[in-house]
């Protein structure tokens, strides 16, 4: 996690809406807060004009309270005017939990990125896949203990309780394309690291940048290594997302995330994440050049604070993507133990 420093943002609505409470954020745009059972309790969604109703920005978890919370929204204050589509910006629970329902309820289509939305149906496919020989030794071999490994595993069919599935059939959003949402165009800029092809939109005549949660005000958001794909270089792939951003967007655009306020000053906030990441592979690069490590033995150097079950899986996968990142770039080298642990040390 980052803090950003606050001086250098500006946020226009600095009060938190309770979750469910409807909130106009800027012309023809609604901000609902939902609950998340995470250490991270919370999620934005929007609500965007479109005609004769409103496009659905992200859903929120497939559980019974956020349920209970949509319902409400479509007897009260949606009640005039119909979902017409819901637009999934990236593939964790969190923001396409409710995409199989809300769709079914409404009517509306699906849209998303392609890659997110094969990897969805991937995941509910085949959610054993977690516990294959080889996803255990992606643990194992990079030095996490049985136990952990184990407490990793068992958490392969979170994704199933939290989403209420995807429709068959959906649209593509391709970045670089143009979305005519209400008579405004969004273009459709994506962007890696967080999430494989996480969509974003940018009304460039109003100034609105929905960056889902590749640009976060307080927090970082987590860019990890995961055991399909174990030597995958999303920190580089996010680093060269935020470079584009701060070219893409305009100075002074609203920014509305997935998580935490809304925020002006996307250009600093991008910066600071950059740094922040620079900052984390220094860290790493000083403890490899005393002696080779593991990533599991890179955790704790990384994140000092306890951390859950949930938190550890993050933290490892985070820890292995700056790895990955500085080996790519040539400044770690990899050692392969007798007992087949992977270590790394200072090129």
């Amino acid at each position: 996690m980052s803090s950003a420093t606050d001086a250098t943002l500006v946020f226009p609505h600095p009060a938190t809406p309770e979750p469910g409470i409807v909130t106009e954020i800027a012309r023809g745009v609604l901000w609902v807060r939902l609950a998340l059972p995470f250490a991270l309790n919370h999620v934005n969604v929007y609500l965007i004009e479109d005609g004769p109703g409103w496009a659905v920005l992200d859903t929120g978890v497939c559980d019974a309270p956020t349920k209970a919370v949509w319902k409400d929204l479509l007897k009260g204050p949606l009640r005039k005017r119909p979902i017409t589509r819901v637009i999934a910006t990236h593939f964790h629970p969190d923001h396409i939990g409710l995409a199989g329902w809300l769709t079914e309820t409404s009517g509306a289509e699906l849209l998303m990125s392609q890659t997110e939305f094969f990897f969805a149906q991937t995941l509910l496919g085949h959610p054993d896949a977690i516990r294959s020989p080889a996803h255990q030794l992606f643990f194992r071999n990079r030095g996490l203990s049985e136990a952990t490994t184990e407490a990793l595993l068992g958490r392969g069919h979170a994704y199933l309780h939290m989403t209420s599935g995807v429709p068959p059939t959906y649209r593509r959003l391709i970045g670089g394309e143009t979305l005519d949402i209400g008579g405004r165009d969004f273009e459709i800029i994506t962007g890696g690291g967080h999430a494989p092809e996480q969509v974003m939109l940018l009304c460039r005549e109003e100034r609105l940048f929905f960056s889902a949660d590749q640009v976060l005000a307080r927090i970082s958001p987590n860019i990890s290594v995961w055991a399909w794909e174990p030597d995958a270089d999303p920190l580089g792939a996010y680093l060269a997302s935020l470079e584009a951003l701060h070219e893409a967007v305009p100075e002074r655009a609203l920014v509305l995330p997935g998580h935490n306020l809304p925020f002006i000053g996307l250009q600093e906030r991008v910066a600071d994440l950059a740094s922040h990441h620079e900052a984390r592979c220094e860290t790493i690069l000083a403890a490899c050049a005393k002696k080779s490590m593991t990533a599991a033995e890179l955790v704790p150097i990384l994140f000092t604070r306890p951390l859950d079950p949930q938190q550890t899986g993050f933290a490892f996968g985070e820890t292995l993507a700056h790895v990955n990142y500085l080996r790519r770039r040539g400044d770690l080298d990899t050692i392969a133990d007798a007992d087949g642990k992977l270590r790394y040390r200072r090129a």
